[in-house]
Formats: structure tokens, sequence, C-alpha cells
């Protein structure tokens, strides 16, 4: 069982770390719940290995989407229009989890954190570029973590990084926008590789068709977030229209029989955004391990983050020489990212 005072620490990094200057309902709600037992209490029914902030904020949330009536949604932005001031909102929402105690149990043990964050996109749009401009092979792609597979359709949706140049996808309906901090700019095609392939790997596999799942992934989206919500919404209406191959099972059990299934003409690109921080430290090591004898039989490419640290990774074998760069530093919800190597250039 989850210890409260592992609990408690992991709601004081969320607020300090995750919502400062993002969400000051869930960075009051916090703080709050850090020092309080009897919701530490009913977060200890959170299955192991789960962001349980996360998915505690999603039950909520979820509840209160679903029409669930209480007091509390006047502090939610995305139920009401003119939501009250957040000091406040802890009483409301304590009541509430006592009041839905038993639906929220259920949720914390039967739910999984799988937030599909498009606007991180705007980071792996680089990175694939920068792959495509080294092999020159149309990109077959592996998500581990994919959820209901919005990142697979990064080659989609348009960017913008600032300026007035679009780049990517330039008839998308969906524009993602970030900010490039620091003094190195990426290298960014103008427009997007071509993808040969794409197949998502996960747990749990997300179905946009279904009203619950759909209502889930919108619970995990935090109240303030509207832009994130109007770019889910807009990216979903794409997966119901393109193929894009979900496969339902362990991500690393399932990779080298997926990877046999990548066409041989094209550069296998692996990656995954955040899904990490939910994996034990021996199933990152197998990871690694797995993705280096792939490098012994084939060119490929791994994109990562929160498995050595925060910053995004890339390693790659190209005719079974290794190679390793710390790509980026990146926001967590996409905002923004630091750029750590110039332009096109690799060591």
């Amino acid at each position: 069982m989850l210890s409260k005072e592992r609990l408690s620490r992991s709601f004081i990094r969320f607020a300090t770390h995750e919502c400062k200057d993002s969400s000051k309902l869930y960075e009051y709600l916090s703080l709050e719940i850090a020092k309080n037992d009897e919701i530490l209490e009913l977060c200890t029914n959170a299955s192991e290995g789960q962001p349980v902030p996360n998915l505690l904020f999603g039950a909520v949330h979820y509840l209160l989407l679903k029409g669930k009536e209480h007091k509390l949604k006047e502090y939610y932005p995305s139920v009401v229009s003119n939501p009250k001031h957040v000091e406040g909102a802890f009483n409301s929402f304590k009541d509430f989890c006592f009041q839905y105690q038993n639906e929220i149990i259920s949720i914390l043990q039967s739910k999984l954190v799988q937030t599909n964050e498009v606007r991180r996109c705007a980071y792996l749009y680089p990175v694939f570029s920068l792959i495509y401009e080294k092999t020159k092979k149309p990109l077959a792609l592996i998500e581990i973590g994919t959820s209901a597979g919005l990142q697979l359709l990064w080659d989609k949706y348009s960017y913008s990084y600032g300026t007035d140049e679009i780049f990517g996808n330039k008839s998308s309906a969906l524009n993602i926008t970030s900010e490039i901090i620091g003094e190195n700019m990426p290298f960014l095609a103008s427009t997007p590789p071509p993808v040969s392939k794409r197949m998502g790997l996960d747990l749990n596999t997300i179905d946009l068709n279904d009203e619950e799942e759909t209502l889930w992934m919108k619970s995990l989206i935090w109240p303030e977030h509207k832009e994130r919500l109007q770019m889910f919404e807009q990216a979903a209406s794409y997966i119901k229209k393109i193929p894009v191959q979900l496969v339902e099972g362990d991500g690393i059990g399932l990779l080298r029989d997926c990877v046999n299934m990548m066409p041989s003409d094209s550069t296998v690109c692996i990656f995954h955004t955040h899904v990490a921080n939910q994996m034990p430290l021996e199933a990152k090591k197998i990871l690694l391990n797995m993705i280096q004898s792939i490098g012994k039989e084939r060119d490929v490419f791994h994109i990562y983050n929160n498995i050595h640290d925060r910053y995004l990774h890339l390693d790659y074998y190209v005719d079974g020489v290794e190679s390793k760069e710390t790509i980026a530093e990146t926001d967590g919800h996409g905002r923004w990212f630091r750029w750590l190597i110039k332009g096109s250039d690799f060591k």
C-alpha cells in the first residue's frame, strides 16, 4: 500500500514542479491535500506506479464533467463560466471526495493516467525532422504508451514557434504553438517527413469513439487549460479519419515483434513522452537494453524522456554504431522547449 508520507511528498512536488504558473487550482489543492490525512488515506487506494495527484484530480474532474451536483463545481473553469477564486476550494473538494468516495475509489483502482498531450508534438516535430534529414528514409513510428494515438499523427498538424512561419502540414485544422527558448534553433522541415507506418502500444488503448473513454481523456486535462482541450478535440477528429494501429499489451514485451513488422526501407523510430515516469527502474533498463539489441540488427532511433531525467533524449543505432544525444529541455505540456544541440548537427 502507498504510504501517506510518500503521497504527501508527491502532492508537494506536483504543486511546485507541475502546477506552478500553470494551474492555480491544482497548485492550491495539492498543497492542502499534502497535509490532510483523510484525503491522503483515500489516495492509498490508487494503483502502484500511477502518478496519484493526476489520478485523483482526474477522478474528481471526471465526476464533475459527468454532472455530479456539488458546490465544488463553482471553482472549475471547465464546468462554470465564472469560477470562484481558488482560496476556499479545499473544503468543498474534501466534502466532494467523501460524498462520492465509492466512485472515486473505483476510479483510483481501475483507471490509468493517460494524457494525450498533443502539444508535445511541438518538440517531437524537430526531432523527426532531424532524423529524416539524416536518413532520407520514410519514418516507421512505434509509440510506447500511446493511449489514443494522437501523437502518432504529429505529421498531420501544423506548428508555429513564435514567428509568422508555419511548419508541418500547413492545411491542418490544428495549429500547435510552442516557444523555443535559448540560443539554439532546431532544424525544422518546412513540410513533414514521410511516414510509412504508425503503431501505438499501450496497456490500455483508448477508443475515442467510446464516449466514456473520451470523457476520461478530457478529465485528465486541467480545468484552466481550455486551449489544451481544444487541441485534444481537434486532434481527436484526425484519429477517426487516419488509420493508426493500436496494440493493447505490454509495450516492452511487444516491441521486438513490432519492430520486425516495420517496412525494411524505413527508419524505425521508437518514441514515448512521459510514460516512463510510470515504469519501474527494472523495466526502464530492460527497454534500453532491448533497443540496444535491436540496434545491432537494424537502424533504429529512440526518442524519450523520464528514463534518466526530465530531458528529451535521442539514442540511435546506425550500421550497428550507438550514438546518444540529449536533445532538449522541455515543458511537461509542451508550451516551451530549449533545444540543446545546434541545428542539424549530430556529434
